[in-house]
């Protein structure tokens, strides 16, 4: 796009009280952004209301400074730089590079502002096919993030670019998996990102900070996307909104944990309403964080207990590329398989571990089941803790970690 155009179309996305439906019903009638402003307030008061077209009479009084803003954060990363150093770009409902999943939707965002590896932006950054949305709790349990991490390595393995939302907790942990996958050496597809971070807030800025690293992992394997403006602040009505893009963007939604009450749920039922699949792991009776999961699983999203049990589910609708992709690692499955079920026999072995069982539990409740003293019972469950076999929880608890 020039700047006269970039300026039409943040122009429309900034004018107020003119939201998404209203200006597709306008670009339908009219075209282009610039089109719509060329047009008398009587011609758009017919797809529009009367406030509505005195309002895009009107330029904003942010739009000048937001459009130098944006040509100078595209204009930050030189044609001359690497294929794989982040670049970005800026993308509207008229360009080929929009996702077609996202038209699709009840919804979509008129623009998306993407950082991503510059050879991956310069052709069709987003797979039309194959992505699979990995949600759940910012604090999960261990064993829920080490799920979502495990997860995500299988699948994106099996040739799935894995979606999500960049948040603490099980977001961070799938996009952290997807990336392992796509390290050298592993499987997954160059010409599809490893995963698409899709956040709440601008993209010149990352929240939670403590993500920083991770995001600019992302930006060199993966896609940074985001419909808000530059310097838009992380306002907590942005995220449950942004949820429709994670799951509009994807075949099915994964719901690793989630309590009741959280933006898990409400990606889970944005997906039920778009038509995608939603699954979810079940996990301990005890746990919160597996309350949101259990619950989907009684309204009929399907349980799963592995990744192929999503893969089976995908095949309905997937690619036969995917399909030879999960072919092609079987062996490797099996053989990672056959080395987790040698673990498992290993910790059936241990009674400290089949006293420990699934569930949170505290040192007098192990002393009392295992009869060990609770110095003796600190000291064995360091060592499984240094083997990976048991995570220390706040609280004094401690929890076993089983493979996914």
């Amino acid at each position: 796009m020039d700047r006269e155009e970039l300026g039409g179309w943040l122009r429309l996305t900034l004018s107020p009280g003119v939201g998404n439906g209203a200006a597709r019903r306008l670009l339908a009638r009219f075209g282009l952004p610039l089109s719509i402003f060329a047009q008398p307030e009587a011609a758009l008061r017919v797809c529009v209301t009367a406030a509505q077209a005195r309002a895009l009479c009107e330029v904003p009084p942010t739009w000048a400074e937001l459009l130098e803003t944006t040509l100078q954060w595209l204009g930050g990363s030189p044609a001359s730089e690497a294929a794989d150093a982040p670049a970005r770009a800026v993308v509207t409902l008229g360009d080929p590079r929009y996702p077609q999943a996202l038209l699709d939707t009840e919804d979509p965002p008129l623009l998306l502002y993407l950082v991503g590896p510059r050879s991956l932006l310069q052709g069709q950054p987003f797979p039309r096919h194959n992505c699979l949305a990995i949600v759940g709790s910012r604090n999960p349990t261990a064993q829920g993030a080490d799920n979502a991490r495990q997860f995500a390595r299988a699948l994106h393995g099996a040739g799935l670019t894995i979606v999500s939302g960049l948040a603490l907790g099980v977001d961070a942990a799938a996009h952290e998996g997807a990336l392992d996958a796509s390290a050298p050496g592993r499987h997954g597809s160059a010409a599809a990102p490893a995963t698409i971070a899709v956040v709440g807030t601008g993209l010149d800025r990352v929240y939670p900070r403590k993500n920083l690293d991770l995001a600019r992992r992302i930006a060199t394997q993966g896609l940074l996307v985001s419909e808000y403006p530059l310097g838009t602040p992380p306002l907590p009505a942005n995220f449950p909104k942004r949820n429709r893009i994670i799951s509009g963007l994807s075949q099915g939604t994964l719901v690793v944990e989630a309590a009741l009450a959280s933006g898990s749920l409400i990606t889970a039922r944005t997906a039920i309403e778009q038509g995608r699949e939603v699954f979810a792991i079940p996990g301990s009776i005890h746990a919160p964080q597996s309350r949101g999961c259990h619950a989907l699983i009684r309204q009929g999203a399907k349980l799963v207990e592995s990744a192929q049990d999503v893969l089976e589910e995908l095949r309905m609708v997937a690619s036969e590329g995917l399909q030879a992709q999960a072919g092609s690692t079987q062996s490797d499955e099996r053989e990672e398989v056959e080395a987790e079920g040698n673990a498992a026999e290993l910790a059936v072995e241990s009674p400290l571990l089949q006293a420990l069982g699934f569930d949170p539990v505290g040192i007098d409740a192990l002393v009392a089941r295992t009869g060990m003293d609770a110095a003796s019972l600190q000291v064995a469950l360091l060592e499984l803790e240094l083997e990976g076999r048991v995570a220390r929880l706040p609280g004094g608890l401690f929890q076993r970690i089983g493979a996914a």
